[in-house]
């Protein structure tokens, strides 16, 4: 099994389940500021030229929550729960509330403090996110509300739900997100910072680097 990835929160949810669940592959980095991701030979698994992929034997497969879905079955997890269809519709609630509305509102924050500082980008502009502030805090409320007296988003358990929705938040510090005052979803993000393979997800950058003979399925 490959996974291609880069330092981004799509990814980091998928490589922190692979390691959480101790699932055995081969992680191939992709160089963004080099364009890898824009090759016709990657394009050919994934025509979004985005990471993750994820590629097992003829198998190819984008999208971080189907892989982590894909991901959960193979190793027989129930973080995503495949054999329970009432457990099931509630993680896909929140897997399409995140990105339907959560990514959205916290996707500015990230990119200007964040994307900027790791592509190069210049500095972050806080006044490009003032407009972006009230939905956040609408949102934000949400959760805050729903994980009152919860540890988890779903099935009082921890499942890929968590992952989706916290890989948009994890840095929320660095990032200036307006959250210090939603006590529960501060809570819940330092509670999942205390799982090894959430707080350290990054395979060695350089140990599998994309080449084009690495697309060989």
């Amino acid at each position: 099994m490959k996974i291609y990835w880069i330092k981004a929160q799509a990814p980091r949810r998928v490589l922190a389940l692979v390691k959480h669940l101790g699932i055995d592959a081969q992680f191939i980095w992709m160089d963004a500021k080099a364009g890898a991701m824009k090759t016709a030979e990657y394009a050919a698994l994934n025509p979004n030229c985005k990471a993750p992929t994820l590629v097992d034997g003829d198998f190819v497969l984008w999208e971080s929550s189907a892989i982590m879905a894909y991901l959960c079955d193979k190793a027989g997890s129930d973080m995503w729960p495949s054999h329970r269809p009432d457990e099931q519709v509630q993680v896909l609630r929140w897997l399409s509330w995140n990105d339907n509305h959560w990514a959205r509102a916290v996707g500015p924050f990230y990119f200007e403090y964040v994307v900027k500082a790791t592509f190069g980008l210049g500095a972050p502009d806080p006044r490009a996110l003032e407009t972006a502030v009230p939905e956040l805090k609408v949102l934000a409320a949400v959760l805050d509300g729903w994980l009152e007296g919860r540890d988890f988003v779903a099935c009082s358990r921890l499942t890929i739900a968590d992952f989706q929705l916290a890989a948009m938040a994890c840095e929320w510090r660095q990032a200036d997100m307006p959250l210090a005052t939603y006590p529960n979803i501060v809570r819940w993000l330092d509670g999942l910072e205390g799982l090894p393979a959430w707080a350290d997800p990054w395979p060695a950058k350089r140990a599998a680097p994309f080449t084009s003979d690495a697309v060989a399925v």
